[in-house]
């Protein structure tokens, strides 16, 4: 199986997974073309709501194969429209889910989404692993007063204090991302109360992006963010709540049989490469718990995507395709048991 999604966010993602697709369906006609003929059934797919949907949730189509969709996502509404009638309404059964067990192997097909590639002058990332995301709320709880009376050595300003805690998170995240291992944490949201110019902030929240391709690092990150709370706090004299993890993923190997077979298509076609892991959520996470999989990246320009500068050359997606068309017909000859064992 290959193929990727063609959702795009707002504003954005007008190649991001829709180079996927293309490169799955120009596979098999390169193989009609070729006179190839395979051992194994060879299947496209366009995932679902990869992207956030409307719903508020992701991957819909790829957990639905997986066989891990919760089903209480289904009742999740929009303007009365739930998510239920939604794939109704596009021609998907809302009822049926069912974990794929007859799938020897998953390949995707992904513009990088970031610079790595472009700023190594590289034509081809394979990707070894898909990090792990972790979110983590903060709340900071100060005390309003007067902003011109107030002294500022008698304040308890839960903006300045949450300020310290936005710098010490990216100090840690740093740190754990100077390994060979990929890592990033972000303070993606934050708000404060009561928001007057002339009243000193009483609340602070924040939410925590973490990623990790080890999840050894991920929790190293996790201990270290609650020791920097409670320095925090004391060096402040603010109460800052506990941490609230609102979700936690694990991260997600790829099979390294596959992501082998990608490195010997990519020395085949020509391809300069190198292994990577991936920051970005995608469905092959989910298909890698029914099957052996792995993902080709392709450069992006100026490792820009989710915007309207996103752009992938078609020469890229070309070179792309090709080493996804050798490495289908090497796994086609490799993977010869059909008993799901591993070669």
């Amino acid at each position: 199986m290959r193929g990727s999604h063609c959702d795009a966010v707002p504003g954005g993602g007008r190649v991001d997974g829709v180079a996927g697709v293309s490169a799955a369906g120009e596979v098999s006609r390169a193989l009609h073309d070729q006179g190839v003929q395979l051992e194994h059934d060879l299947e496209i797919v366009d995932f679902l709501a990869e992207e956030v949907s409307i719903f508020g949730v992701s991957c819909v189509g790829s957990r639905g194969m997986a066989g891990v969709r919760p089903d209480n996502w289904l009742d999740r509404e929009v303007d009365q429209f739930t998510l239920r009638e939604g794939i109704a309404e596009v021609g998907g059964n809302p009822g049926k889910l069912e974990k794929r067990e007859d799938i020897v192997a998953f390949l995707e097909l992904h513009i990088e989404q970031g610079p790595v590639l472009e700023d190594g002058h590289l034509d081809i990332g394979v990707v070894t692993a898909i990090a792990g995301i972790t979110r983590i709320e903060l709340v900071v709880n100060g005390r309003a007063d007067h902003a011109g009376t107030t002294p500022m050595g008698s304040r308890q300003d839960a903006l300045t204090t949450a300020a310290r805690l936005v710098v010490g998170i990216e100090e840690l995240g740093t740190l754990l991302s100077q390994g060979k291992f990929h890592f990033a944490a972000t303070v993606g949201e934050f708000s404060i109360e009561p928001g007057a110019a002339n009243v000193v902030p009483s609340r602070a929240r924040l939410l925590i992006d973490a990623r990790a391709e080890r999840r050894e690092d991920m929790e190293r990150f996790i201990a270290e963010l609650a020791v920097l709370v409670n320095a925090t706090a004391a060096a402040t004299a603010v109460a800052i709540e506990p941490p609230l993890t609102i979700s936690d993923n694990l991260p997600t190997p790829c099979d390294p049989f596959v992501f082998d077979t990608l490195d010997a298509a990519a020395v085949t076609v020509g391809a300069r490469h190198r292994r990577m892991a991936s920051g970005a959520g995608h469905d092959t996470a989910w298909m890698a718990r029914v099957t052996r999989a792995a993902m080709i990246f392709i450069p992006c320009l100026g490792g820009r995507s989710h915007a309207p500068e996103e752009y992938a050359e078609t020469a890229d997606v070309a070179l792309g395709a090709a080493v996804l068309l050798e490495a289908v017909k090497r796994l086609d000859r490799d993977l010869v048991d059909q008993d799901g064992k591993r070669p």
